[in-house]
């Protein structure tokens, strides 16, 4: 293992890395066929290793997308909840980083401020995984470019529009596209913009960004169209939000506009009736639950690469 090869971004890894991961996530799903769930892989390449998962917003993907990878690998993990840690009672970050680190051999950390997780990996001494935070969500977009992939389109010169809120996940988007080459245009209402540092991350490696407030100027002729929730964990409910999101749903309407062949993707849990409609997410151009189980395979070539395997 190489302790401190941290997965906080998509850039901590870099291109070739990521490309890396999505082939070791390919073959090792079709190595599995026919296994169940449970078994381990033929090799167990992390045979002896504990993974420490922080949960300090709900889960359930990345929580049992972990979980399950841990143990098809040949490990284990452990949950912790936050609110029944001594993390949930005032102790520092750091400390808990210092325990866990002398006690489990990798830390996932899903939480809210970006340094928490910066500061964990500053203390740990083992390998720590952004499971989500604020900022960004790394992980999913693995799984999300294993999903393009295996939907038969090259990520090179891709088309991805987005269309909503200027998230965490349209980050890791725009990190990975400027890693793998591939072009965005992020339709948003007017305020609800991407952070500009990952715009310029996006185009400084090579990726067209285009940023328009029209959804359709957004989606037009694109290959995948990708959304999530208006209103992420933690956030109030804001119906003034709301409104200003309305045209940017991803309905049968706009999905007429992308290219023929495009594939409609959504991190999930989805707001049925708000960013999605009924038509789209259930449709035959979603891929959302070939997306939602990929987030297992994902999760086995982040951490073979976080212990220096990849």
């Amino acid at each position: 293992m190489i302790a401190g090869r941290n997965f906080l971004d998509l850039s901590d890894a870099g291109g070739d890395a990521v490309a890396a991961m999505l082939t070791e996530a390919l073959d090792r799903k079709k190595a599995r066929a026919g296994l169940p769930r449970g078994a381990p892989d033929a090799d167990a390449p992390l045979a002896g290793n504990v993974l420490a998962m922080v949960f300090e917003k709900s889960s359930t993907r990345t929580r049992v997308s972990f979980d399950m990878a841990m143990r098809q690998l040949g490990g284990s993990a452990l949950i912790l909840d936050a609110g029944t840690t001594q993390l949930g009672r005032g102790e520092s970050v750091a400390d808990t980083a210092r325990v866990l680190g002398r006690m489990a051999d990798a830390i996932m950390v899903r939480t809210d401020d970006h340094a928490k997780i910066e500061e964990m990996a500053n203390h740990a001494g083992v390998p720590v995984i952004n499971g989500l935070t604020d900022r960004s969500h790394p992980c999913q977009i693995v799984a999300d470019l294993l999903t393009i992939i295996e939907s038969g389109k090259a990520l090179p010169g891709l088309e991805l529009a987005w269309l909503g809120d200027g998230n965490n996940v349209l980050h890791s988007i725009l990190e990975a596209a400027g890693l793998m080459k591939f072009n965005v245009r992020v339709g948003t209402p007017s305020g609800y913009e991407p952070e500009a540092e990952f715009v310029e991350m996006a185009r400084e490696g090579g990726a067209r960004v285009t940023l328009t407030n029209d959804p359709v100027a957004a989606v037009g002729g694109a290959d995948i169209v990708v959304t999530d929730t208006w209103v992420s964990m933690g956030q109030d409910h804001a119906e003034e939000k709301l409104a200003a999101m309305a045209p940017f749903q991803a309905n049968e309407a706009l999905m007429a506009c992308a290219a023929s062949d495009a594939r409609f993707l959504h991190c999930l849990p989805a707001h049925v009736g708000d960013e999605v409609s009924k038509g789209v997410f259930e449709g035959p151009q979603s891929m959302v639950f070939d997306e939602a189980e990929n987030r297992l395979h994902a999760q086995k070539s982040v951490l073979l690469w976080c212990f220096g395997l990849l």
